[in-house]
Protein backbone atom coordinates (compact mmCIF):
# COMPACT_ATOMS: atom_id res chain seq x y z
CA UNK A 1 0.00 0.00 0.00
CA UNK A 2 2.72 2.69 0.71
CA UNK A 3 4.79 1.52 -1.76
CA UNK A 4 2.19 2.13 -3.97
CA UNK A 5 1.14 5.50 -3.09
CA UNK A 6 5.00 6.62 -3.42
CA UNK A 7 5.24 5.29 -6.72
CA UNK A 8 2.28 7.21 -7.82
CA UNK A 9 3.33 10.47 -5.52
CA UNK A 10 6.78 9.95 -7.44
CA UNK A 11 4.89 9.45 -10.87
CA UNK A 12 3.03 13.05 -9.94
CA UNK A 13 6.75 15.02 -9.52
CA UNK A 14 8.27 13.99 -12.77
CA UNK A 15 5.73 14.86 -14.66
CA UNK A 16 5.20 18.18 -16.63
CA UNK A 17 1.21 19.05 -16.63
CA UNK A 18 1.66 20.25 -12.51
CA UNK A 19 4.72 22.24 -12.29
CA UNK A 20 3.39 24.42 -15.80
CA UNK A 21 0.35 24.78 -13.94
CA UNK A 22 1.90 26.40 -11.55
CA UNK A 23 4.27 28.35 -13.26
CA UNK A 24 1.38 29.61 -15.10
CA UNK A 25 -0.80 30.76 -12.52
CA UNK A 26 2.20 32.42 -10.56
CA UNK A 27 2.82 34.71 -13.62
CA UNK A 28 -1.53 35.33 -13.51
CA UNK A 29 -0.60 36.10 -10.15
CA UNK A 30 2.21 38.87 -11.02
CA UNK A 31 -0.13 40.19 -13.92
CA UNK A 32 -2.78 41.17 -11.57
CA UNK A 33 -0.77 42.60 -8.98
CA UNK A 34 1.31 44.67 -11.24
CA UNK A 35 -2.08 46.07 -12.59
CA UNK A 36 -3.75 46.70 -9.58
CA UNK A 37 -0.34 48.69 -8.65
CA UNK A 38 -0.34 50.99 -11.97
CA UNK A 39 -3.96 51.00 -11.93
CA UNK A 40 -3.77 52.48 -7.88
CA UNK A 41 -1.39 55.32 -9.30
CA UNK A 42 -2.95 56.32 -12.01
CA UNK A 43 -6.00 56.82 -9.88
CA UNK A 44 -4.20 58.40 -7.40
CA UNK A 45 -2.39 60.79 -9.91
CA UNK A 46 -5.74 61.49 -11.76
CA UNK A 47 -7.61 62.17 -8.24
CA UNK A 48 -4.75 64.61 -7.17
CA UNK A 49 -4.77 66.40 -10.97
CA UNK A 50 -8.55 66.92 -10.46
CA UNK A 51 -8.26 68.69 -7.65
CA UNK A 52 -5.52 70.63 -8.66
CA UNK A 53 -7.76 72.19 -11.25
CA UNK A 54 -11.04 72.17 -9.17
CA UNK A 55 -9.58 74.25 -6.48
CA UNK A 56 -8.09 76.96 -9.44
CA UNK A 57 -11.36 77.05 -11.40
CA UNK A 58 -13.69 80.47 -10.25
CA UNK A 59 -17.27 79.70 -10.28
CA UNK A 60 -18.91 79.98 -13.65
CA UNK A 61 -22.04 82.61 -12.78
CA UNK A 62 -18.80 84.72 -10.43
CA UNK A 63 -18.82 88.28 -10.44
Amino acid sequence: MMRNLTRKFVSFLKKEDGPTAVEYAVMLALIVVVCIAAITTLGSNANNTFSNVAGKATPAGGS
